[in-house]
Formats: structure tokens, sequence, C-alpha cells
């Protein structure tokens, strides 16, 4: 979404007048003759942004360089196109951006962004059109730069709330560091008790990404320290190592699936079973104003757990959901669900879940509103 704001106004050639059967007719047939009509005044030949001097004015903290691939691969595609037509202010960027909405049709304006994709160099950066919403329980492909905050509430069975702060920091075109603080609160016996839960920490790598084919696939792997209190139901009580993939699949109309499958591997099999699960979510993403509005996107996921012990048998979930963009950059957001036991309904509880998200990268978290 930075990237977006940047696109330069057209700015009058600084040159006599010239007789009007002499005025070579402009052409804005390509992506290119659009940057260079439209935008070269402020963001320059390269897309890298003029010189301050060049500018004649104080540019915005954030102005981009487009061949930066960290910054530009991380960006929809939809973004810059509302950008583009609507200006600066339509995702709570600065108003030097202009709007070209009048000036450009809609295939001009896609023709532009297609230029400004090219601008990075490097492949093995995954494209903002993978950053999909983002599940209640599912594991994205994409590598993220976010703070998450998790709730879920005991709607029924036992009195009981669970929480967990996550930190994801990308780095490089492919990888992402990840670390996960839990902490619940339960009644037992008319008290209330609680306290933190294992610590996780994780690191996520992209395998494939490929816009044409519309998927995405990463390997992760987690660590969990047993920080929690066993006794409390609070903790695992040894070690646990999880590896999973997760995979992404673009469908028409802005709609995707996301899959996730894994297992877990405690390193005492007589204190923790070994387990196996999977999540599958399907969703799809709606906007407001011709597709150019705030992003809401109702999503479904079905949850499969399996413990491999003697008496184990295999847990189905399902958890409708719907995640909104609370402001107009679309960087924080909140998605609230109901998570409900499909079989075992007497002996396991449904739940309340929520989450708030915000994708520091992109901003503050007063920018954008």
């Amino acid at each position: 979404m930075v990237g977006g704001l940047w696109l330069g106004a057209i700015v009058s050639a600084q040159t006599p007048p010239v007789p009007p059967a002499h005025v070579p007719e402009l052409k804005l047939d390509t992506g290119r003759e659009i940057f260079e009509a439209a935008c070269i005044a402020c963001h320059g030949p390269d897309a890298a942004g003029q010189p301050q001097t060049t500018l004649g004015f104080e540019p915005p903290a954030t102005f981009p360089d487009f061949s930066d691939c960290n910054g530009s691969t991380r960006e929809r595609t939809a973004d810059w196109r509302a950008i583009i037509r609507d200006g600066g202010p339509r995702r709570g960027f600065s108003d030097i951006m202009p709007a070209f909405g009048d000036a450009l049709t809609l295939e001009q304006i896609d023709k532009l962004t297609a230029h400004l994709r090219e601008q990075c160099q490097e492949p093995a950066w995954p494209l903002g059109e993978f950053n999909l919403p983002r599940p209640l329980f599912t594991e994205k492909a994409f590598p993220e730069d976010e703070w998450v905050v998790q709730t879920g509430v005991n709607a029924s069975g036992d009195r009981a709330v669970s929480n967990k702060i996550i930190y994801e920091k990308r780095f490089g075109a492919r990888n992402q560091l990840e670390i996960v603080a839990p902490f619940s609160f339960e009644q037992t016996r008319g008290e209330w008790v609680g306290g933190v839960g294992d610590l996780v920490a994780g690191y996520k790598r992209v395998l494939f990404s490929s816009l044409p084919a519309g998927s995405i696939v990463s390997a992760v792997g987690e660590f969990a320290v047993p920080t929690g209190h066993e006794a409390r139901g609070l903790g695992l009580g040894v070690p646990k190592f999880e590896g999973f993939a997760a995979f992404a699949q673009l469908l028409p109309r802005q709609s995707f699936i996301q899959l996730q499958v894994g297992g877990e591997l405690p390193t005492d099999v007589d204190r923790a079973p070994r387990a196996a699960f999977g999540r599958l979510a399907v969703g799809k993403s709606l906007a407001g104003d011709g597709g150019f509005g705030r992003l809401w996107t109702p999503i479904v996921e079905l949850l499969v757990d399996r413990d491999f012990d003697s008496d184990a048998h295999t847990s189905y979930d399902i958890a409708p959901q719907i995640q909104v963009a609370l402001n107009r950059r679309q960087h924080v957001r909140v998605n609230v669900g109901v998570r409900r036991p499909l079989n075992d309904a007497r002996t396991r509880s449904t739940q309340v879940v929520l989450y708030a998200l915000w994708d520091f990268f992109d901003g503050g978290l007063r920018d954008g509103w």
C-alpha cells in the first residue's frame, strides 16, 4: 500500500509556445508512455524519485523507490490502482499525490501499474497479491511484518479465555521470523487462574510463488519452549517441534483458498502425544466504491486435528468469520468468528475468537485513518 501514493503529477513543459500545427500528438498507449507523461516529473525516469532540488517541494517522508523490491512487491496492484485513480488520500497518504481518475481510463491505469511492477528486477520477491487476509487459525504462506493480538472466549463448556500475542518480522525476499507468546485464564472450582503458556519461535521460508499460476507455497518450522504451567493446563510440559506447509491459491473475483498441513513432535511422547493437523480456509474479499473502498473478507475455515495415541480420534471444527479493514490504508484490521466443534460437541467447547492486526511495515498505528 505504501508505494501507491507516490505517482507524480503532470508538470507543464517549460518551453516557448509552439503553433498548434506543429504540436506532436501525445501518445499514451503503453505503461511507459503514461509514466513519462504523468509521473516522471516527481518520480524520475527510473521511478526511484526525483531529487528534491528538481522537485521544488518537500516530498513525503515515505516517498518511494519503485525499483526497491522490499517495498514495492509487498503492495497489491489493486491498492496502486485506487491511489492512481483517487489520489493519495484514498489510502490515507499525502494529498501531494493527485487523482488521475478524470485523466486516465482504467485500462491506462492498469498499463501504468504493470509498468511500475516491472521496476523490481528480482523475481524472488513474492508479490502483494499473495498477502491475503489472515484467517483466525490457518497460517499464511506470505511473509509478514505484523503484530497480532488474538483472543478466544469459551461460549460453552468450561469457562476459559485464551490469548496470544504474535510478532512477525520479514527479512529478505522469502523469509520470516515469528514469536508467539500465549497466556490464558480459566475458572477452576469457582476461582480464575491463569498464566503464560509455552513460548513459540518459528521460521518461515517461501519455496515457490507464481502470479500467473496464482500459487504460493511456504515451509514453516516452530519450536515451543515449555514455559507454561503444565498442571494448570497452560503448557505441554516438554519441548515441542512443529513443522508444516502453507499454501495459497488465488481464485477469480478476489476469492482464495489457504491451506496448512503439518505435525507436532514433542520430545517426550510419554508425556505428550505426537499429532497431525490440517487447516483449510476459503474466502472472498469485497470492497465498496467499485472495488476501491474498504475491504471486507468473509472466510470459512475447516480445522482437523488428531493425536497419535491409542485412544485418539480425529476432531473436526468449523470457523466462520469476517475480517474488515478499519482504516483507509487498510493496514489495521480486525477479524471475528466462531469456532464450533463438528463432533464431540459435549466434551469440546464452542469459542468466540477475534484478533486485531497491525501491519507495521505500511505505517504507524495512527497513520492512514
